[in-house]
Formats: structure tokens, C-alpha cells, sequence
């Protein structure tokens, strides 16, 4: 079992995740915003962070980019997972080190799937 936290603004979005997250078998954290969900991850320190983009206070790409330099979270995989869907955000995306990138609307089992890649290994850039 994992400890992942999810980071979205949308409510409806995060008890979504959460529901196919703690279906898999993991613990989830919460957090509505990519300040909070920075904070979060430093206290927690989860196995992985399943981040939305469009975001209030501190937006995915720059909650990403922060957690990838500091030391302390820097290790921890980030999955972004948004309704952005140009290959421009994608390679944007990747670039502020997150591991896989993930669009919105998605199944369970694309969900699923990309968690079960990155605990495997590996950057997913086109899940």
C-alpha cells in the first residue's frame, strides 16, 4: 500500500481520484490547492503525488517544479493530472519534472494503470 496524495481545486475531481485511489488499496492526503498540496507533501512525505495543473494560489506545473527542488521532496514521483491536453503542457510538464502526465477525463483503469507504471519505473509521458 502506497501513501499518495492528490492535489486538486475541483471538489467533485478530488473525491473522484481519491475513490479509484483508495479502491487500489492505498492511503490518501488531500490537498485543494498547489501551495497546500507542497505543504502537504513535506509533512507526509507520500509515495507519490497525483497533481492537478489548473490551480488557485501555486499552479501544478510550478507546485511540481517546487517539489522537485527541495531536498527533502525532490525523490517523490508526481503524476500530473489535468484537463490540459496540448503537447506543449505535456512537454511543459514533464520538463518541471513530473514522471507521467495524464489527462482529464480518464477511466480507472488508465489511472490505475499509470500508478502501477511509476511504482515500476519509469517516466509515462504519454499515458
Amino acid at each position: 500500500m502506497a501513501r499518495i496524495l492528490i492535489v486538486d481545486d475541483s471538489p467533485s475531481q478530488l473525491l473522484g481520484i481519491q475513490r479509484i485511489v483508495e479502491k487500489l488499496g492505498h492511503e490518501t492526503f488531500t490537498a485543494n490547492d498547489g501551495a497546500a498540496g507542497v505543504e502537504v507533501a513535506k509533512t507526509v512525505l507520500p509515495d507519490l503525488v497525483l497533481m492537478d495543473v489548473v490551480m488557485p494560489n501555486l499552479n501544478g506545473f510550478q507546485a511540481t517544479r517546487t517539489l522537485r527542488r527541495e531536498a527533502r521532496t525532490a525523490h517523490i514521483p508526481v503524476v500530473l493530472v489535468t484537463t490540459k491536453d496540448q503537447d506543449t503542457d505535456r512537454l511543459w510538464g514533464m520538463r518541471q519534472g513530473a514522471k507521467a502526465y495524464i489527462t482529464k477525463p480518464f477511466s480507472e483503469d488508465e489511472l490505475s494503470e499509470v500508478i502501477a507504471r511509476v511504482f515500476g519505473g519509469g517516466a509515462i509521458p504519454d499515458a
